[in-house]
């Protein structure tokens, strides 16, 4: 295992290597400005020389790439040229807004789809199989924006239960990472973007954990255990269920790295200041910095996920060898 994680960090080493050089690159070629977003434009344009000399922008693209991976070799992704404060530090709180929203749909599409998945298998055939399976593929493909404004409407607008978008109400002030995420003012600003996120990812689990349990049933052991006289729930969630998980949670390794670049819609649409809106932002506002760390981090995640799937896949299933 030890000579697998070995070969998997070089791979991720040099596959990050590769995809920092494309983000580069792809922002330097973009067309636009990238002090329109920081002066004015009646200030005279020596002093627009000095602020891109200032930033490094006069240089040639070798020398700023080399400066640039020289810096990201110490985690040193630059200051942010919107807000004049270091890249990471900006990212630091979207980037948990972001994980927070994300685990929360995580929870309810793995919360409804194992028990839904496990349920229609059960009951395969029936209306109401045919009845889920329907509603979660028209969820899943649906676009996210569609359903998020369709969501505002109904809870904000026309029933006023719920915020329609952001992370606080206007003039709420937190102290302290717990007031920020763990009050009751924030919960009511998650449920809309959670439920909406949830539904859209819920289709991959459900269906997943449908089919791995139609495999499961076949088996003998199970046979047995309707021979046994045991009860339908016993066999269903002890047995059946229990086995039929396996591919269902290394998926979920996989759905935490992908959802983080998955949900930039619903943060847009319900202006949740996570990673993925700010990534929307920096791009519009040509910020190097910022966005060329947000795809950086997006990617690392990623990476990292799918080689936590690989390992968890090979620790609950002894039979996969690494290789």
């Amino acid at each position: 295992m030890g000579s697998f994680i070995l070969r998997r960090a070089i791979a991720m080493f040099f596959t990050l290597i590769v995809i920092s050089t494309i983000i580069f690159f792809m922002f330097r070629l973009m067309p636009g400005d990238p002090t329109a977003a920081m002066v004015d434009p009646s200030i005279p344009p020596e002093a627009r020389e000095q602020i891109i000399e200032r930033l490094g922008l006069n240089e040639s693209l070798w020398v700023q790439y080399t400066k640039f991976m020289q810096n990201l070799a110490v985690l040193d992704f630059g200051d942010s040229f919107y807000y004049k404060t270091s890249a990471l530090s900006v990212l630091t709180d979207k980037l948990a807004a972001t994980l927070i929203l994300m685990l929360a749909a995580m929870v309810v599409a793995y919360g409804i789809g194992v028990f839904g998945g496990a349920w229609m298998a059960w009951k395969r055939g029936s209306i109401g199989e045919s009845f889920a399976i329907t509603l979660a593929l028209i969820f899943r493909s649906a676009p996210t924006f569609w359903v998020g404004i369709m969501a505002i409407y109904l809870f904000t607008v026309v029933l006023g239960w719920l915020p329609h978008s952001g992370m606080r109400s206007s003039g709420y002030e937190a102290d302290g990472f717990i007031q920020t995420f763990v009050s009751l003012d924030f919960l009511r600003h998650l449920i809309l973007p959670t439920v909406v996120a949830g539904v859209f990812f819920l289709a991959t689990p459900l269906l997943m954990m449908r089919n791995t349990m139609l495999e499961v049933m076949g088996e003998d052991f199970i046979e047995m255990a309707h021979a046994k006289g045991l009860k339908e729930r016993t066999i269903l969630y002890k047995h059946a269920a229990r086995n039929a998980l396996l591919p269902v949670v290394t998926a979920g390794a996989l759905f935490i790295g992908s959802a983080i670049g998955g949900q930039v819609l619903i943060e847009y649409v319900f202006s949740w200041p996570g990673l993925g809106r700010e990534m929307v932002l920096a791009a519009q506002r040509h910020d190097y910095p910022v966005a060329q760390a947000s795809f950086i981090i997006m990617a690392a995640m990623i990476m990292i996920m799918n080689l936590v799937a690989d390992l968890l896949y090979a620790y609950l299933d002894p039979r996969i060898s690494y290789k």
